[in-house]
């Protein structure tokens, strides 16, 4: 079958185009150890690189044997914010990617609205995206569901088939396939190639190999 040309590319805005996904795994750890929650780095990237925030709770709430308060991030929000001011950097290799880009692109993350602008302000990305930023917080349900990729496609006036995802999660590499879209899958962040790997979809490993692979896979 002859795949449609792309003309739209969906990216995931942490661990594709801002480098925040090391950031907060560390942070994570330390605040779940606080809750009385001890995760193991390997742990912490499978469970929670990507994943939903209710399923997030769920998985602390489960690790503590107890429920967390409704509010229960809030006292450690700054501690998240101080980490991001100081060391947050875009992913290697993405200003270029999106310079050489010969087709309109967006992005669609689980984050909120303020996250997404803050951390693309932090890199200098936020100009390149105003007007195309998609949240989980739009849509009845964030990845692994479809629906934020569908929302993102149709504002842009793209039919689910002519889109490329690129993601680093295994949620959001589950969103694009279950949307009906061809999925890029980042692993130069921290997850590893085997979670991203499955049908229709292609592992990269350089953000500057990106738009051959467009090219080869989508032509």
């Amino acid at each position: 079958m002859t795949l449609e040309p792309a003309e739209l590319v969906i990216f995931d805005c942490d661990g594709v185009l801002v480098d925040s996904e090391r950031i907060y795994c560390r942070v994570d750890r330390e605040v779940f150890a606080a809750l009385g929650a001890e995760f193991t780095e390997a742990e912490v990237v499978e469970y929670f690189v990507g994943s939903p925030h209710d399923m997030l709770t769920a998985l602390v709430e489960e690790r503590r044997g107890r429920p967390l308060e409704p509010d229960w991030q809030a006292p450690f929000k700054q501690r998240y914010e101080d980490a991001l001011d100081a060391e947050l950097t875009a992913v290697e290799g993405v200003t270029d990617l999106l310079d050489a880009l010969a087709v309109p692109y967006c992005l669609a993350s689980n984050g909120s609205h303020a996250s997404i602008r803050k951390n693309l302000g932090r890199t200098g990305l936020l100009e390149r995206f105003e007007g195309r930023m998609f949240s989980a917080r739009d849509v009845a349900r964030g990845k692994p569901a479809p629906d934020l990729f569908l929302h993102a496609a149709a504002t842009m006036g793209v039919p689910p088939e002519r889109c490329a995802v690129v993601e680093d999660s295994p949620y959001g590499v589950r969103a694009a396939r279950a949307a009906g879209m061809r999925a890029f899958g980042y692993t130069g962040g921290l997850t590893p190639a085997a979670r991203l790997t499955g049908p229709g979809t292609v592992v990269f490993e350089d953000m500057r190999e990106l738009t051959g692979l467009l090219g080869a896979a989508l032509s």
